[in-house]
């Protein structure tokens, strides 16, 4: 949601999210039907998920139509997990908890103007390349950065980083997918090597901001804010007019509220404790 090209209605923002919830999957996995929800089967990579059914038209999901996913995930061995918007689904957070999962409840946010971050000393921003060499470190910073979840200053830090990318030697995939053009990823830099990174995935003018983190000893700089700002002007540079993300906790919207992001929704993870 861009106010700088005219309003949206949040109704027809949530229906470009929701198609885009159910597209982006499409491109590496198998998308199965089972009632009121679909299936998707990753090919290998990353783990997906159950989502309410695009264009279905039939009775409310119950707690029967969940289990019965839910049995079929563990006879597969998939994640039992079913993401959606509660907005658009009205009354099914109570259905899935009936059935046994708790349901995590996240801010879902769109950009709403221009987006703000300032420049902070001795940090360049740059968008990744598929043969970076530094991949690894990378990646190794945003798995680090949500092992520790929240905005405050932690211990963990440069060489926790370059340790982790020791053994990090999978990243064919996700070079395949910047190759590709279906993940975007930026990255933050000091003197020390990588210390923020995060992606968006665009689909057809809708790209979503995904696992932004940044290293524990560098938090409270603005790095966070130095990365979406990266991701979201690669995104209009690349023609996306709708730009959301689902942050983490309360605590984590108000930095993006910082930036330019304002709440539109909420979004549902459910899962085993």
């Amino acid at each position: 949601m861009d106010m700088e090209k005219g309003p949206v209605v949040v109704s027809d923002l949530l229906e470009q999210i929701e198609n885009y919830y159910d597209a982006v999957p499409r491109a590496s996995a198998d998308a199965e039907d089972l009632g009121p929800f679909t299936l998707f089967v990753s090919r290998g990579g990353w783990p997906y998920y159950a989502r309410p059914r695009r264009g279905y038209a039939g009775p409310a999901a119950i707690v029967q139509d969940v289990l019965r996913v839910r049995a079929l995930q563990r006879e597969r061995d998939l994640p039992e997990s079913f993401e959606w918007v509660d907005d658009l689904v009205p009354g099914l957070v109570e259905v899935v908890e009936q059935a046994g999962l708790p349901v995590e409840r996240l801010p879902l946010m769109a950009l709403t103007g221009p987006v703000a971050a300032a420049p902070v000393s001795g940090v360049r921003v740059r968008i990744v390349a598929p043969d970076d060499p530094d991949l690894a470190r990378i990646t190794a910073t945003v798995s680090l950065g949500f092992d520790s979840p929240g905005t405050e200053i932690g211990p963990i830090g440069p060489s926790d980083r370059d340790a982790a990318a020791v053994g990090n030697a999978d990243l064919e995939r996700l070079r395949e997918r910047l190759r590709s053009g279906l993940t975007v990823m930026a990255v933050a830099e000091d003197e020390s090597g990588p210390v923020a990174a995060g992606s968006h995935q665009p689909v057809a003018g809708v790209t979503e901001v995904v696992g932004v983190a940044t290293l524990p000893t560098a938090r409270r700089r603005g790095l966070g804010a130095l990365v979406t700002a990266a991701l979201v002007d690669d995104a209009r540079a690349g023609g996306a007019r709708t730009v959301f993300l689902s942050a983490g906790s309360d605590d984590v919207a108000r930095v993006y509220e910082k930036v330019g992001f304002a709440r539109v929704a909420t979004a549902c993870i459910a899962q085993p404790g």
